[in-house]
């Protein structure tokens, strides 16, 4: 399929019901409106295709943005790919889940996300610490740097409460991640979420909640999910 071709069949099945729901949660335009069980239907059918997903990409449609991230290569991307993704990544479903899966899965998605945690711009900000999160939740312990996450785990602990609306999300997600996905540091982890508490966040005009970090780490513990790992980042 063409850019073209794709924009056209995502016009096709957008929906007003669905683009009021994507615009409460921060999309703007252009897009179209299409539920993401659609876009994993046209997935299927173009599987892989990196040079599509470059241009999908580039076309700033948000749906568009999204199906790039699911036929993308990860193993093509490179840091200025990832970089120029991240910058257009406006709101949570593309800085948090597009670029932050595409970016696990790369061979320099740690050292992206490295770089973006520390960023002024809040959506590049929550993308590092998604990304991080992601490559715990994909990455065997034995090549992740563990001195490294008990530093960002106290990190988190310091300026959670005080970082910008998204990035408290994010961070909470990676106590979350660093609980449930490495074994080594489960305990530190539940310590610090212990610490940190309820995490407030603005979910706008919507129904998310947050959730609390030793609360889902414990649940995990008591279905002995602990350390398990998943096959890749993208869902």
């Amino acid at each position: 399929m063409t850019k073209n071709e794709v924009l056209q069949e995502l016009e096709l099945l957008g929906t007003a019901q669905t683009k009021k729901i994507y615009q409460r949660h921060g999309a703007r335009e252009p897009f179209f409106g299409v539920k993401v069980g659609n876009l994993k239907k046209i997935q299927k059918k173009i599987k892989k295709d990196h040079p599509l997903a470059l241009a999908l990409y580039e076309s700033e449609n948000s749906d568009a943005m999204y199906l790039a991230g699911l036929i993308a290569d990860p193993s093509q991307m490179t840091m200025k790919d990832l970089d120029r993704w991240v910058k257009k990544a406006y709101w949570y479903m593309l800085s948090e889940y597009t670029v932050a899966w595409v970016a696990a899965e790369s061979k320099i998605g740690y050292k992206a996300a490295i770089k973006w945690i520390d960023a002024k711009e809040e959506m590049i900000a929550a993308a590092g610490w998604a990304t991080l999160s992601s490559i715990l939740a994909i990455r065997d312990d034995a090549t992740l740097e563990v001195p490294t996450l008990q530093k960002l785990l106290t990190k988190v602990e310091k300026e959670i409460h005080q970082a910008q609306n998204r990035v408290r999300y994010t961070m909470n997600g990676f106590i979350i991640a660093v609980g449930s996905y490495v074994a080594a540091l489960t305990q530190e982890a539940l310590q610090v979420a212990q610490k940190v508490g309820t995490v407030k966040v603005d979910m706008g005009e919507t129904s998310c909640k947050v959730p609390l970090a030793s609360a889902y780490i414990k649940k995990v513990q008591i279905r002995g999910g602990i350390g398990k790992k998943k096959r890749q980042a993208r869902c």
